[in-house]
């Protein structure tokens, strides 16, 4: 073996810190000890027969994951991978692996024992990269053969996967000729005689530490054994051996960890200590290791940035894009009623006088606002946190926010008392739930006779439904609601207990609505009558938002600034925008409601 290796292919064969298909996620340097080793080459993790062995792997250890260099046999089996491969038909590898040191579903470290071709891999990374037959072959100086004679597997273990080169294994002759114990036996034999602690103190610091990290990942419950991964290796042994990168778990009685692990857990039983960690504490000294506390990793953050803690607001952008935008603020609409009575034609009869028509012309006109959100940060803080870009998360709150806001104010107003200074006025952005008759109907729900909440319901849809004639707003509506009556809508059950309307969408038809979207403000909003002073529960909106205008000059359109405060080292930012909307077609909405318990009407005070 004298010479550069020329592979037939390489990629990685697993990658670091990624879920693979059976829930395991591999972590960094968890196979560091294999790198420059090599591992048998095999077809889909068939171990039962030697044709399958196509090959070598030569592993080398990566930050991102384990890289493997493959050369292929000349096997029957060999020779149909390299045109598989050639021909683009596999691009995926995959990891036998056992012995392994897990926490939850964490794989700390662990030995490959072989790598397979296989025609979809469990680890999204774990694909090959370069083809050696395919682009004009590579060498790598992956190692340094012209001082390395041959390349062992070395292991204190029975191992199932042996190197199937016949020019690494022993002759017979050979083993014959050598019948006298040599030093390396002998070497070999001394180790195996060594104590616990002896093999402790020969390990180095980085040793030490990495052995107190595997401690701590195993039995961390109150009762030291209950854990999913301290189950006793001989039930694992008696699982299905699945062969797409699964892992066994092997009783490895030679290994330091396992004799000082079952040593602790002994003194623990004696001890009626409950926990392994601090029976470990507790005995830290004895292993060379104080404050192993100190050793823990540190917390991680599961996202980059903050997660919100907000309101389900799927109905903003619905109300944002569903109105019509016009290019300045102030609107009027103009309109002729000519549905009284006086607007109809009439019959003549001869020498009688003719009527003029009469029309009725109405007009209204709404001017903008300003709405804003403001926010600033101190420069020494958006220095400090170096995780995330603060600023662009802060930013991305304020639009969210905002559009909330104006989206609040378009569909039930913002709900501020109106001595508020940050009130957003109603006869700039008229709420639609509290418009004038003439653009958006009432209709109230009587419950008189309803007792249960299938019979509130029915009512609540079939008041729905005849209300619909008086409808004049652009095709179908979307009905906004909210989710507590969307759901008694949707328990609704037939005589049988069968459900009524399997589902969101068979409702909307009923209904004779677009869709049903759900609307956390709505929740508890109250109308208050502008000419009774009685309050009503609003329990829905149906509207078109086509036919909800909302206006802006240019230049009032959302515009975001930031500026500098020199005097007390701030960043601030502010996000506004200058509009007005109303409903612009009459009888263009209606608002479901019922009236509030309680509700009495007060008389309205003259001027």
């Amino acid at each position: 073996m004298k010479g550069k290796i020329k592979y037939d292919f390489s990629g990685y064969v697993t990658r670091n810190d990624v879920r693979c298909d059976d829930g395991v996620i591999i972590r960094k340097d968890a196979f560091s000890h294999q790198s420059g080793s090599r591992v048998p080459l095999v077809w889909a993790h068939n171990h039962k027969d030697p044709e399958y062995v196509i090959g070598f792997v030569d592993l080398e250890n990566r930050d991102d994951g384990v890289y493997g260099y493959g050369s292929l046999n000349s096997t029957p089996k060999g020779k149909l991978s390299r045109q598989l491969l050639t021909h683009g038909d596999l691009d995926s590898m995959s990891i036998h692996a056992n012995k392994l040191s897990k926490k939850g579903s964490n794989i700390l470290h662990g030995t490959i024992r072989e790598v397979s071709l296989v025609l979809s891999g469990a680890n999204p990374g774990a694909k090959i990269e370069y083809l050696s037959f395919e682009h004009g072959g590579f060498v790598e100086d992956f190692y340094d053969l012209d001082e390395v004679d041959e390349i062992i597997l070395h292991s204190a273990d029975t191992v199932d996967y042996e190197e199937n080169d016949e020019e690494d294994a022993p002759d017979d002759q050979d083993v014959e000729e050598n019948d006298e114990p040599n030093q390396d036996n002998n070497e070999e034999e001394d180790m195996a005689n060594r104590t616990v602690k002896e093999i402790y103190d020969d390990m180095t610091e980085e040793q030490q530490a990495a052995v107190a990290a595997i401690v701590d990942a195993v039995l961390e419950d109150d009762e030291g054994l209950e854990d999913e991964e301290d189950i006793p290796d001989e039930e694992f042994e008696e699982e299905e051996n699945m062969k797409h990168n699964v892992f066994e778990v092997e009783n490895d009685q030679d290994t330091l960890i396992h004799d000082a692990i079952g040593e602790m857990i002994s003194m623990a039983r004696e001890n009626n200590v409950s926990s392994l960690r601090k029976q470990f504490i507790e005995h830290a000294g004895e292993y060379g290791i104080n404050n192993i506390e100190i050793l823990f990793p540190d917390a991680r953050s599961l996202t980059d940035t903050p997660e919100f803690i907000k309101r389900e607001d799927a109905w903003v952008s619905t109300v944002m894009q569903g109105t019509k935008h016009s290019p300045f603020s102030r609107i009027k609409t103009n309109y002729a009623n000519i549905t009284a009575d006086e607007a109809r034609a009439r019959g003549y009869v001869k020498k009688n006088k003719k009527v003029e028509e009469v029309i009725e012309v109405l007009n209204r006109d709404t001017s903008p606002q300003t709405i804003y959100k403001k926010q600033k940060l101190d420069r020494d803080d958006i220095i400090d946190i170096t995780d995330f870009d603060v600023v662009a998360w802060l930013k991305g709150e304020m639009r969210m926010m905002l559009d909330e806001e104006i989206a609040r104010a378009i569909l039930i107003g913002d709900g501020r008392n109106p001595s508020s200074q940050d009130k957003i006025k109603e006869d700039k952005i008229i709420p639609i739930a509290n418009d004038d008759d003439m653009f958006a109907i009432k209709v109230p729900v009587d419950f008189t006779g309803a007792t249960t909440d299938d019979e509130k319901a029915n009512k609540i849809i079939r008041t729905i439904i005849k209300a619909r004639k008086d409808y004049r707003g652009s095709g179908e509506p979307i009905f906004f609601t909210t989710e507590e009556l969307l759901t008694d809508l949707l328990l609704l059950e037939d005589k049988m207990g069968r459900a009524i309307y399997n589902d969101v969408n068979a409702l909307a038809t009923k209904l004779r609505v677009s869709r049903i979207v759900t609307v956390p403000v709505m929740e508890g909003y109250q109308r208050t009558d502008k000419t009774t002073n009685k309050k009503w529960d609003v329990m829905g909106v149906i509207v078109n938002l086509k036919d909800y205008t909302v206006g802006s000059d240019k230049g009032g359109s959302i515009s975001m600034f930031e500026d500098f405060d020199i005097d007390f080292n701030q960043e601030k930012y502010l996000i506004e925008t200058r509009i007005s909307g109303m409903l612009t077609k009459p009888f263009s909405a209606m608002v479901i409601e019922k009236e509030a318990s309680g509700s009495t009407p007060t008389p309205t005070p003259t001027p």
